[in-house]
């Protein structure tokens, strides 16, 4: 695929940009690689929330990635900025605050955003917070990252020229 044509980005947001946006960040670009679309699409992630700001992803992040053959290793948290939505033609939400706090932090109320379970096979809702609540909570994560950036990646694919 690959080559010449339009790109688009797409913005991953959660609330500390430690746990749920890195490891979909991570997840989405891998997926877009595999396509050979890595020229055409750019994809980052950030958080609502300063307190992380210029720190790693979290070890459990971290370590559900690495048994998925993903590195996280050089992620930096960053803070959403109000021009964002210029910047990205997609923002994917991990849950509903975000988009609530996405919205009202870039001063756009009326801004449209997704929330990534949008396009979950197995239904929609929150990417539920894994942070400080055990290994297993970030390999939940992880599977519905997994399978929701899938058919996410379906539509960005569909909305580019060939």
């Amino acid at each position: 695929m690959g080559g010449s044509g339009r790109t688009t980005s797409v913005l991953f947001v959660c609330l500390g940009n430690i746990c749920r946006s890195p490891l979909a960040h991570v997840v989405f670009a891998h997926k877009v690689q595999e396509r050979g679309l890595g020229d055409r699409i750019r994809v980052d992630s950030c958080g609502t929330g300063s307190w992380h700001v210029g720190g790693g992803a979290d070890p459990g992040s971290v370590a559900v990635a690495a048994r998925h053959g993903l590195d996280l290793s050089a992620h930096r948290a960053r803070q959403l900025r109000r021009d964002d939505p210029d910047r990205f033609e997609w923002i994917v939400c991990m849950d509903r605050s975000n988009q609530r706090n996405t919205a009202r932090d870039t001063g756009r109320p009326d801004l449209a955003t997704l929330l990534l379970r949008d396009h979950d096979p197995r239904g929609g809702g929150d990417v539920p917070d894994p942070y400080a609540q055990g290994r297993g909570a970030f390999s939940t994560v992880y599977d519905i990252v997994e399978r929701s950036t899938e058919r996410l990646l379906d539509a960005v694919v569909a909305g580019l020229d060939p």
